[in-house]
Protein backbone atom coordinates (compact mmCIF):
# COMPACT_ATOMS: atom_id res chain seq x y z
CA UNK A 1 0.00 0.00 0.00
CA UNK A 2 1.44 3.69 -1.01
CA UNK A 3 0.19 6.87 0.55
CA UNK A 4 0.54 9.75 -1.27
CA UNK A 5 -0.78 13.24 -0.87
CA UNK A 6 -0.80 16.14 -2.73
CA UNK A 7 -2.35 19.55 -3.77
CA UNK A 8 -4.38 19.62 -6.76
CA UNK A 9 -2.23 21.19 -8.91
CA UNK A 10 0.18 18.28 -8.63
CA UNK A 11 -2.20 16.12 -9.17
CA UNK A 12 -1.87 14.37 -12.42
CA UNK A 13 -5.09 14.12 -15.09
CA UNK A 14 -4.69 10.11 -14.27
CA UNK A 15 -5.17 10.58 -10.72
CA UNK A 16 -7.82 13.07 -11.35
CA UNK A 17 -9.69 10.73 -13.24
CA UNK A 18 -8.94 7.35 -10.88
CA UNK A 19 -10.15 9.99 -7.96
CA UNK A 20 -13.55 11.31 -9.75
CA UNK A 21 -13.97 7.09 -10.97
CA UNK A 22 -13.57 5.96 -7.20
CA UNK A 23 -16.15 8.47 -5.76
CA UNK A 24 -18.09 7.57 -8.45
CA UNK A 25 -18.07 3.90 -8.27
CA UNK A 26 -19.05 4.19 -4.48
CA UNK A 27 -20.86 7.18 -3.58
CA UNK A 28 -23.07 7.67 -7.01
CA UNK A 29 -23.22 3.71 -8.22
CA UNK A 30 -23.05 1.78 -4.98
CA UNK A 31 -24.77 4.40 -2.51
CA UNK A 32 -27.32 4.96 -5.62
CA UNK A 33 -27.33 8.37 -4.81
CA UNK A 34 -27.43 11.20 -7.83
CA UNK A 35 -25.44 14.17 -6.44
CA UNK A 36 -23.03 17.05 -7.76
CA UNK A 37 -20.10 15.38 -6.79
CA UNK A 38 -17.94 17.74 -8.60
CA UNK A 39 -18.62 21.05 -6.70
CA UNK A 40 -15.80 23.60 -7.19
CA UNK A 41 -13.52 22.69 -4.06
CA UNK A 42 -11.91 20.11 -5.17
CA UNK A 43 -9.20 22.94 -6.08
CA UNK A 44 -9.03 24.03 -2.56
CA UNK A 45 -8.34 20.50 -1.26
CA UNK A 46 -5.45 18.65 -0.41
CA UNK A 47 -5.74 14.95 -1.71
CA UNK A 48 -4.62 11.88 0.30
CA UNK A 49 -4.03 9.17 -2.34
CA UNK A 50 -3.96 5.35 -1.32
CA UNK A 51 -2.99 2.96 -4.11
CA UNK A 52 -2.48 -0.97 -3.99
CA UNK A 53 -0.03 -1.39 -7.11
CA UNK A 54 -1.46 1.18 -9.56
CA UNK A 55 -5.01 1.13 -8.39
CA UNK A 56 -6.68 4.04 -6.42
CA UNK A 57 -8.45 2.30 -3.86
CA UNK A 58 -8.45 5.20 -0.75
CA UNK A 59 -9.01 8.55 -0.76
CA UNK A 60 -9.88 11.61 1.19
CA UNK A 61 -9.56 15.50 0.18
CA UNK A 62 -8.84 17.25 3.66
CA UNK A 63 -9.27 21.21 3.74
CA UNK A 64 -8.01 23.87 5.96
CA UNK A 65 -10.30 25.88 8.12
CA UNK A 66 -12.94 28.19 6.10
CA UNK A 67 -12.41 26.46 3.04
CA UNK A 68 -15.49 24.17 3.59
CA UNK A 69 -16.47 24.60 7.11
CA UNK A 70 -15.09 26.90 9.91
CA UNK A 71 -13.13 24.25 11.34
CA UNK A 72 -10.71 21.88 9.32
CA UNK A 73 -12.21 19.36 7.71
CA UNK A 74 -11.68 16.27 5.32
CA UNK A 75 -14.52 14.50 3.12
CA UNK A 76 -15.07 12.29 0.66
CA UNK A 77 -13.38 9.72 2.67
CA UNK A 78 -13.45 6.16 0.63
CA UNK A 79 -12.38 2.75 0.39
CA UNK A 80 -13.16 0.52 -2.47
CA UNK A 81 -15.44 -2.07 -1.94
CA UNK A 82 -13.24 -5.06 -2.74
CA UNK A 83 -10.82 -3.75 -0.07
CA UNK A 84 -13.03 -2.95 3.10
CA UNK A 85 -12.58 -5.03 6.24
CA UNK A 86 -8.74 -4.44 5.79
CA UNK A 87 -7.62 -2.10 8.11
CA UNK A 88 -7.33 0.72 5.14
CA UNK A 89 -10.18 2.53 6.43
CA UNK A 90 -8.69 3.42 9.70
CA UNK A 91 -5.42 4.32 7.79
CA UNK A 92 -6.73 6.41 5.55
CA UNK A 93 -8.64 8.77 8.44
CA UNK A 94 -5.25 8.47 10.60
CA UNK A 95 -3.43 9.98 7.46
CA UNK A 96 -6.29 12.26 7.19
CA UNK A 97 -5.88 13.86 10.55
CA UNK A 98 -2.31 14.01 10.56
CA UNK A 99 -2.41 16.65 7.90
CA UNK A 100 -4.19 18.89 10.38
CA UNK A 101 -1.88 21.04 12.68
CA UNK A 102 -5.58 22.46 13.68
CA UNK A 103 -6.25 21.13 17.05
CA UNK A 104 -10.31 20.66 16.22
CA UNK A 105 -11.82 18.96 12.76
CA UNK A 106 -15.35 18.72 11.78
CA UNK A 107 -16.47 16.31 9.51
CA UNK A 108 -20.02 15.28 8.09
CA UNK A 109 -19.96 11.45 8.64
CA UNK A 110 -22.59 9.56 6.75
CA UNK A 111 -24.38 8.50 9.95
CA UNK A 112 -24.16 4.52 9.72
CA UNK A 113 -20.30 5.48 10.46
CA UNK A 114 -20.44 7.19 13.37
CA UNK A 115 -19.11 4.06 15.50
CA UNK A 116 -16.16 4.19 12.73
CA UNK A 117 -15.29 7.68 13.32
CA UNK A 118 -16.14 7.36 16.85
CA UNK A 119 -13.69 4.94 17.39
CA UNK A 120 -10.78 7.14 15.88
CA UNK A 121 -11.62 10.13 18.95
CA UNK A 122 -14.64 11.96 16.97
CA UNK A 123 -17.75 12.88 18.62
CA UNK A 124 -21.28 13.46 17.15
CA UNK A 125 -22.93 17.11 18.07
CA UNK A 126 -26.28 17.99 17.07
CA UNK A 127 -29.38 16.26 15.23
CA UNK A 128 -28.94 14.23 12.25
CA UNK A 129 -29.51 16.01 8.70
CA UNK A 130 -29.59 14.32 4.99
CA UNK A 131 -27.01 15.56 3.11
CA UNK A 132 -27.96 14.40 -0.80
CA UNK A 133 -30.65 12.00 0.84
CA UNK A 134 -28.10 10.33 3.00
CA UNK A 135 -28.76 10.34 6.85
CA UNK A 136 -25.34 12.31 8.63
CA UNK A 137 -23.89 13.17 11.20
CA UNK A 138 -21.78 16.33 12.17
CA UNK A 139 -18.27 14.67 13.82
CA UNK A 140 -16.19 16.55 15.86
CA UNK A 141 -12.43 15.64 16.87
CA UNK A 142 -10.02 18.11 18.91
CA UNK A 143 -6.42 16.48 18.83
Amino acid sequence: MEWTIKDWSELSKEEIEKIFSLRSEVFVVEQDCVYQDIDGKDQLAKHVLGFEKKELIAYSRIFKPGDYFKEASFGRAVVKKSYRGKGIGDDLVKISIEQFEEKKIKISAQSYLKSFYSSHGFKAEGEEYLEDGIPHTAMFIKK
